[in-house]
């Protein structure tokens, strides 16, 4: 059976939500910084794993990177394309599930951006896709991983809100499972003209409901398991500037070198 994440329709109807006008103004930013951290020379190679509507994607080929970007999703990938078009960049684009791909072409540097990290059934899968990273860089290249971690979800644990987006009226509810070991997020729809008051007192009629739970990791389990899938070292930060990955930290960011 499919996983959620490989569903073209839940794509279709919740990637306006998930990426914001803020998460599209930051992508140049992200960008530099990845071109930075790996220290990337002009003509270098990046793999976009899961690059989805490409917003990083296109931001590093216009620094004069040879991007490839992988996603399970065509329209997504189509969306990716008309991006790079739109800013004359050249992208190459690949269809393909991130669990079984392996480039014959290495790169000198990876990137798996924007907690697209902990979603699989299981953790086999999600240690796969990171050997199949490895597998797909050249000997020093360099891994960039960004996501939500155990430590970052306790943190900022928010039990959900309500708010608009892309026409819709969104609720957002979350909560944890198990010791920490996963966060399940609901996100619900509504016509743009429900009230909070109906959505709170359950009146209000959703046009669409999704729950999925991400896999929580702790910065030091996942650096340890990132070694064994293939790397010789993986650093932690807590943003992409290497500031300390303490209480203060925004988010996490695992550099590994292969």
């Amino acid at each position: 059976m499919s996983q959620w994440f490989e569903k073209e329709d839940f794509w279709i109807n919740f990637a306006p939500i998930m990426f914001d006008d803020a998460h599209w103004q930051e992508a140049p930013t992200v960008a530099q910084y990845v071109k930075k951290i790996a220290e990337l020379k002009d003509g270098d190679s990046v793999f976009d794993a899961g690059c989805g509507l490409g917003r990083i994607s296109v931001e590093l080929a216009a620094l004069n990177l040879e991007v490839t970007g992988v996603d399970i999703i065509q329209s997504e990938l189509d969306a990716a394309r008309e991006s790079a078009e739109a800013e004359n960049v050249p992208l190459k684009l690949i269809n393909a599930d991130l669990r079984t791909f392996v480039s014959q072409k290495k790169f000198d540097c990876a990137v798996n951006l924007y907690t697209s990290f902990g979603y699989c059934d299981t953790e086999t899968e999600d240690m796969k896709i990171i050997k199949n990273i490895a597998c797909s860089l050249k000997e020093g290249g360099i891994f960039i991983l960004e996501c939500v971690s155990r430590e970052t979800s306790a943190l900022y644990f928010t039990s959900g809100e309500i708010f608009e987006r892309a026409e819709y009226k969104v609720a957002t509810h979350f909560s944890v499972e198990g010791a920490w070991e996963g966060l399940r997020s609901q996100w619900t729809l509504y016509p743009l003209e429900t009230s909070e008051e109906q959505i709170k007192s359950g009146n209000a009629t959703p046009v669409y409901d999704h729950v999925f739970v991400q896999r929580l990791y702790s910065a030091p389990e996942l650096c340890k398991k990132i070694i064994e899938c293939g790397f010789s070292q993986a650093n932690v930060y807590g943003d992409f500037d290497f500031s300390p990955y303490n209480e203060n930290a925004r988010t996490m960011v695992i550099v590994a070198k292969k």
